[in-house]
């Protein structure tokens, strides 16, 4: 059985109703519930939302989103990155609906309980439909890796700073930036 966004939206009403905190995607015919994450995924999240916001808005370059935003995308799936940007050219007013376009960014943080497999074909998957850059972001071996539709993904580590020069010319953030402090 092949389920449909349409299917989705009732199975997340219903989740509401029960007042049950789930993420949802559809991926290929099925919808996946997703529940909440670890702090330090979260943690990480908001830090990259936070860099990429403190640059795009600014400059009006266009969205920045958290992973509840749904991108319906061309093959049919519903999904959600951690962290999308979607330049201003390509959306100059957002949807009160999921979005019917492939973000140019999407960010994956890995949680605790990730594999990092799944992951890595999500953002493969974005790529081939479209998106420019995918990055996978690993806390638990304090990586990110940067995948492009050309070239080989790029491992970069906290000597080594993330720039995005073909959707955000000039931003650039330290690696070590990425990772929650650690208060004394």
């Amino acid at each position: 059985m092949s389920l449909t966004v349409a299917d989705l939206e009732k199975v997340q009403t219903q989740l509401t109703e029960a007042h049950l905190d789930y993420r949802t995607e559809l991926v290929d015919g099925q919808i996946i519930i997703m529940g909440l994450s670890d702090y330090v995924s979260e943690v990480i999240v908001a830090r990259l939302i936070f860099f990429l916001q403190n640059w795009v808005i600014p400059k009006a370059l266009g969205y920045v989103t958290a992973s509840s935003a749904g991108f319906r995308l061309p093959d049919g799936n519903l999904r959600g990155p951690d962290v999308s940007f979607v330049p201003a050219a390509k959306m100059r007013r957002a949807p009160r609906a999921f979005a019917e376009i492939v973000p140019d960014l999407t960010i994956e943080v890995r949680s605790a309980s990730d594999n990092i497999k799944p992951l890595v074909e999500k953002l493969q998957r974005f790529i081939e439909l479209g998106s420019q850059v995918g990055i996978l972001v690993d806390p638990k071996n304090l990586t990110v890796t940067v995948y492009r539709a050309s070239g080989e993904p790029i491992l970069l580590t906290n000597e080594d700073k993330l720039t995005i020069p073909e959707l955000l010319p000039g931003w650039e953030l330290p690696i070590s930036e990425i990772w929650p402090p650690v208060f004394e």
